[in-house]
């Protein structure tokens, strides 16, 4: 019956501090079946093994079958590898990713899965930024369809890397409205190795294999520092299909257009900056959500678009 198992993937490197905690949580689970929990060390030189082996015991007497897999020379591999190394030592049929300075609310596994028995080839989140990875919940088949993570190590932004492989091979994202996980933001996180540039060029890039082809034509939703940012990000190609910025800004409105100073076209192109209801979709949205009182969000509805047709957000 091992198959019917679910797996928490669990990538360790110098976790000490948060691994108590983290580790409670997967003990606390009111989840029902059975559940096992696949650790990787990732050349941990602080405490993390031996907090382990402590829960070893706990885990396994209360049922959850434990795997601990590591190595321990100099430098770690990364948490691509370790993720990934997890996952094959693993046995479950559904993946259940889990950060070691993260925790889980009781409640995680059991919604999860449920949601997962209906959706065979998504991914699940949490309720609040919906591709942080450790709230990810996948089958196994599915991973191992669009999977494994790269494993280029410090500086890959190997989740977001897979989450787009993910979408490529037509999977889907089903969030479950409730709070599911405690993500901890701290100075030693491996996000910050991450350059923000990086994650900013991987998203231009899959916005122009993915989305722009389908557009002849679309208007930059903020004529502000993001929406220039991003016309000058774009190929030639994709510049050249901007029709307008739009604002409800009316200093940026009145000033008429916006000009490409580095481009090499001659003449240099002016874009029109236009107030959004005299733009037309579809439309390229770099305006952050929950920042302006719900106006911006407000002049979205207004203009009852549908989200992957009319517009798409990119902020």
């Amino acid at each position: 019956m091992r198959h019917h198992t679910r797996s928490i993937i669990l990538p360790v490197h110098n976790a000490e501090p948060w691994l108590d905690e983290c580790l409670r949580s997967v003990l606390q689970q009111d989840f029902e079946g059975t559940m096992e929990l696949s650790v990787f060390n990732d050349a941990s030189k602080d405490k993390s093994g031996a907090i382990i082996e402590k829960w070893r015991v706990k885990l396994e007497d209360s049922g959850v079958h434990v795997i601990i897999g590591g190595h321990d020379s100099l430098s770690p591999r990364g948490v691509g590898y370790s993720k990934n190394q997890a996952v094959a030592q693993s046995s479950g049929s559904y993946l259940c990713f889990l950060d070691s300075d993260d925790v889980m609310m009781p409640q995680r596994v059991r919604l999860q899965h449920q949601a997962a028995v209906q959706h065979p080839s998504s991914v699940f989140t949490a309720n609040g930024p919906t591709v942080i990875m450790p709230t990810w919940f996948c089958s196994r088949a599915w991973f191992s369809h669009v999977g494994p993570f790269d494993e280029g190590g410090q500086g890959v932004p190997e989740d977001l890397l897979f989450f787009y492989e993910h979408l490529r091979k037509g999977g889907g994202v089903v969030r479950v409205d409730q709070s599911l996980l405690l993500y901890r933001y701290h100075p030693r996180a491996a996000t910050h190795s991450v350059l923000e540039t990086t994650i900013w060029t991987h998203r231009v890039r899959f916005l122009e294999e993915q989305a722009l082809p389908r557009w002849a034509a679309f208007t930059i939703w903020n004529a502000g520092k993001q929406g220039r940012r991003l016309y000058r990000s774009l190929t030639a190609a994709s510049q050249r299909k901007v029709v307008a910025f739009c604002d409800v800004d009316e200093n940026k409105i009145r000033k008429g257009f916006y000009c490409h100073e580095d481009s090499q076209e001659r003449p240099k192109p002016r874009i029109p900056i236009l107030h959004f209801r005299a733009a037309r979709p579809p439309f390229v949205i770099c305006v952050k959500l929950d920042l302006t009182g719900g106006a911006f969000e407000d002049n979205l509805r207004s203009l009852h678009l549908q989200e992957g047709q009319d517009f798409l957000h990119f902020s």
